[in-house]
């Protein structure tokens, strides 16, 4: 499963550097009160296995809204084959 970034966002940016495979942008996804904040495209997360012990995002966001993504649930194969 990929990652996801909720509407606790603060548009810090300490996720975007971290992702090893460049699956997290700025200003694409609208919340629900006009804001644009980071988002990750799930066909290009690997929860950063293959390159480190956990995701990279959840462990730098200083507001905990990197969390994993129940709508999209891959096996550890899938993940690894996505791999950039």
């Amino acid at each position: 499963m990929s990652l996801k970034i909720t509407e606790k966002c603060i548009n810090c940016g300490a996720c975007e550097p971290e992702c090893p495979n460049n699956a997290i942008s700025e200003g694409y996804k609208e919340c629900t009160d006009g804001t644009k904040n980071y988002f990750i495209v799930p066909e290009k997360c690997t929860e950063c296995l293959g390159f480190y012990d956990e995701p990279q995002c959840a462990s730098v966001c200083p507001v905990d809204c990197c969390i994993l993504d129940e709508e999209n649930i891959e096996s550890e194969e899938d993940l690894l084959k996505k791999r950039l």
